[in-house]
């Protein structure tokens, strides 16, 4: 009996066949955004300042300091975190973004990827891309651009 309801529980719980149910572009980008949104709501400031400085940047929020915005962190909404991703991409807003991602591979989101598998602490931010390129190259690391700022990642 012990044998039947373990080889059920295997098959429930056996990876699915990638080739056979691919991840749109699309589903990536909203799966980052649900991650971004939990870490904007964190108590802790190593987590939530990064992207509410990045919300301030891509001019999605305005008018709130970020001080003032991380103690009201409960007005920002998911449609906010797609618009400053879309943004930072060079999209002036999530629904001209939203149609391009039908379009695109996933391969095509390599700064999503590159952020999603080095993005940690320390991390140095510039206020521009060329700086941060400069450093990455004077130093380890690699420059990454954040909208209008920059962020060299090291490691």
């Amino acid at each position: 009996m012990h044998t039947e309801f373990q080889s059920q529980e295997s098959r429930h719980f056996q990876p699915q066949n990638l080739q056979s149910n691919p991840e749109s572009a699309a589903d990536v980008v909203l799966r980052i955004a649900r991650s971004l949104h939990r870490a904007a709501y964190s108590e802790s400031k190593v987590i939530s300042l990064p992207v509410l400085r990045r919300l301030l940047a891509s001019a999605t929020l305005t008018a709130v300091s970020l001080p003032e915005l991380h103690r009201h962190r409960d007005i920002i909404q998911r449609k906010h975190i797609l618009r400053m991703l879309a943004v930072e991409v060079g999209y002036k807003c999530w629904e001209d973004y939203r149609r391009a991602l039908d379009s695109m591979k996933v391969d095509e989101l390599s700064h999503f990827d590159h952020l999603r598998r080095t993005a940690g602490y320390p991390n140095l931010w510039f206020s521009n891309y060329d700086e941060a390129q400069d450093y990455a190259k004077e130093n380890t690391g690699y420059a990454l651009r954040v909208g209008e700022q920059a962020v060299v990642l090291i490691g």
